[in-house]
């Protein structure tokens, strides 16, 4: 299990390295700015996660294969710029995909440090959105989960999913599968049709 672990992570930290270095392109930043913008999407959400559960040094520290993930998929988004607006469209898709993963591996890691299902939630939904809010800032936008699309709710149903799986006895492959697959059907979803989460209600002035 813990190779298959580290697989889901890298996955997921190559797709958001992937949409930071992409956020970073099209602001047309530097050569820095995207690798700045990469590493703190891809590795962000990760970092805060091993920090909460106090897993340290955190993983991508002590295993250079994310910084791998980091610089390839900076390297990407750097060589072909013109590309970004025709490719943006699916990497959102791929977003939902690596924040399914995240949420996976964030939940078992907090279950693998002995938490309860309530802060396993949590840590989940932190390290799946951990990278794009930090993304977000450093690019000077609005975090994309404070007002636009379902975001950490997509995060959350996809750590219930797998927790609950678990607790039913699923093995951890099929169990992580269906946390995954939540997660991005919902977000999909959200994209696709343009669904956001519940907003208050503004009282009419008279």
């Amino acid at each position: 299990m813990p190779s298959l672990l580290t697989s889901f992570d890298l996955v997921g930290t190559f797709v958001f390295a992937l949409s930071g270095a992409l956020v970073a392109a099209r602001k047309d930043f530097d050569v820095v700015g995207v690798f700045v913008l990469s590493l703190a999407a891809g590795l962000g959400g990760g970092a805060i996660r091993d920090v909460l559960i106090n897993d340290l040094p955190p993983a991508a520290v002590e295993n250079e294969s994310y910084l791998v993930a980091v610089l390839a998929a900076a390297t990407v988004a750097y060589v072909i710029p013109e590309r970004i607006e025709r490719i943006n469209y699916s990497v959102r898709y791929l977003d939902a995909l690596g924040l399914g993963f995240f949420a996976v591996v964030g939940s078992q890691k907090a279950v693998d440090a002995d938490l309860g299902f309530i802060a396993a939630l949590l840590v989940g939904v932190i390290a799946a959105a951990g990278g794009g809010v930090i993304r977000d800032l450093l690019a000077s936008t609005t975090p994309l989960l404070l007002h636009q699309d379902i975001y950490a709710l997509a995060a959350l149903l996809g750590s219930v999913a797998f927790l609950a799986a678990s607790e039913f006895g699923l093995p951890y492959a099929p169990a992580a599968i269906l946390g995954v697959a939540a997660t991005f059907l919902l977000r999909a979803a959200a994209i696709r049709y343009h669904l956001h989460a519940p907003r208050p209600r503004r009282q009419r002035k008279r």
